[in-house]
């Protein structure tokens, strides 16, 4: 009783909101809502602060926000939510940081840069990881026309995948000859698309750069010159000739094909499979202060990311991301990698069934082994200037990471019956090692200086006690 009296008391204090913006509610409506009420499934909590103001790029894997909101999980949970699209993503960790927002879809690499050193620092919080995999690296036309001449192809003539970056390798050369820099995009110097495209072209001996304290730019004896390029932006900036391709998320890769401009030639479930991709993240003062609304959001991004991953259910997901609210990008664009599909060459289209994933595989448990491959890519490249102890990793990412949010929210949902208890998974917070690269190295993240020295292109570390 006392969790349907919560949640008729906020739909309440909604109803008086609309009312203020001129809204009405129906005979209709006030059943439908008394019903919701006495239905519920939902075990609600004492909720600190029920409005709220979430942000998000216009990317397919703000998807679980989307969806949250227009399923209704945010008000199972009593909280009214409001998701607002940003600009890019300095503006997205600004204004958590400066409390415009109460949280936000964010890069993985965002919350975990403000609390090892590298750009603006702040004590910021994950407890939910919003997708796997997502990402694609496109190139121009005629990169492609040329690239398409070193890779191998099938017997229905179509190319092999993946596609490594020994295919633009000569490319590169010829445009250095022909005196141009070869100039390629990512989203935001601490994203997974930027550690990505990195990744790619340094596993076929390609430097793309390196960062100091006084080149922020990462291009010291860099190959390939990387710069930041908003998502929505790329498209129309590769077409213009400013980069030669790109990495980027969801559907700016297939925008791509749908405009005839560039081709994309890898997706990063190749580069690492099933890697994590974006996280939602408030403020550490924010949970501090908030914690049953911190756990109630979790809860509710976790029923989404089931919701997403159900078999049936992405064609109405399609249709509520292209709203303009939201990605607002046409459904046909969206489908094409949403709904289990990637093209690659126009017309070369593709069975990928994971490109995107929200829930399968433990998708939204916010592993610490996620979290520290990006500081060894950060220490890899020089964001993170000096050597450190294997412990390091651990301590910090400890304090980013947080599955015991994660799992206060996936224990009530178990006990409403809305997921099994079997999906939660019985972890200390780390993968086992994997190889599931595309240069094929062992990543353990309980041995984090062994996987930096690893590499031949980039910073080595001695054991540091």
């Amino acid at each position: 009783m006392k969790s349907q009296l919560t949640k008729l008391t906020s739909l309440v204090a909604l109803s008086v909101v609309l009312f203020a913006c001129g809204g009405k509610s129906s005979k209709k409506e006030e059943k439908v809502v008394a019903e919701v009420v006495s239905t519920s499934k939902t075990k609600q909590l004492e909720i600190e602060k029920p409005q709220l103001t979430f942000g998000f790029i216009k990317l397919t894997d703000m998807a679980p926000l989307a969806i949250a909101k227009e399923k209704g999980f945010f008000e199972d949970e009593g909280l009214f939510v409001s998701v607002e699209a940003q600009s890019n993503w300095k503006n997205v960790l600004d204004r958590v940081i400066d409390g415009q927002l109460d949280g936000s879809h964010m890069l993985a690499g965002q919350p975990i840069a403000a609390g090892a050193g590298f750009g603006r620092q702040a004590d910021l919080v994950t407890p939910f990881s919003m997708d796997l995999n997502g990402n694609g690296i496109t190139v121009s036309n005629d990169v492609w026309s040329k690239m398409k001449q070193n890779v191998p192809t099938g017997e229905d003539g179509k190319p092999i995948h993946p596609i490594k970056a020994e295919a633009l390798k000569p490319v590169i050369t010829e445009y250095k000859n022909a005196g141009k820099a070869f100039k390629m995009g990512m989203v935001f110097p601490v994203s997974t698309h930027n550690y990505e495209i990195r990744y790619w072209l340094a596993a076929a001996g390609i430097h793309p750069g390196m960062y100091t304290a006084e080149n922020v730019q990462g291009q010291i004896d860099a190959e390939v010159l990387l710069s930041v390029t908003p998502p929505p932006q790329m498209p129309a900036t590769l077409e213009a000739g400013t980069i030669y391709g790109y990495c980027v998320g969801e559907p700016w890769n297939q925008q791509a094909v749908f405009k005839g401009i560039g081709v994309p030639v890898t997706t990063n479930y190749d580069i690492w499979k099933n890697n994590p991709e974006k996280v939602f993240v408030m403020t550490k003062k924010f949970v501090e202060e908030n914690p049953n609304t911190a756990v109630a959001v979790t809860k509710a991004l976790i029923r989404a990311g089931k919701w997403l991953d159900e078999p049936g259910n992405r064609a109405e997901a399609v249709k509520i991301l292209s709203m303009s609210q939201y990605v607002g990008a046409d459904e046909a664009v969206l489908a094409n990698s949403m709904t289990g599909t990637f093209e690659f060459e126009k017309g070369d289209k593709r069975e990928m069934p994971d490109f995107n994933v929200f829930y399968k595989y433990n998708a939204t448990y916010p592993f610490y082994s996620d979290g520290i491959w990006f500081l060894t890519q950060m220490r890899r490249w020089g964001q993170i200037p000096d050597a450190k102890p294997a412990d390091w990793y651990a301590e910090t990412i400890k304090d980013i990471y947080r599955p015991d949010i994660w799992k206060k929210a996936a224990t009530l949902l178990v006990e409403e019956g809305q997921i099994p208890a079997s999906d939660i998974p019985t972890t200390d917070g780390y993968k086992p090692a994997t190889t599931d690269f595309i240069d094929g190295k062992v990543y353990d993240a309980k041995d984090p200086i062994a996987y930096i020295n690893s590499f031949s292109i980039g910073n080595k570390d001695k054991a540091v006690q």
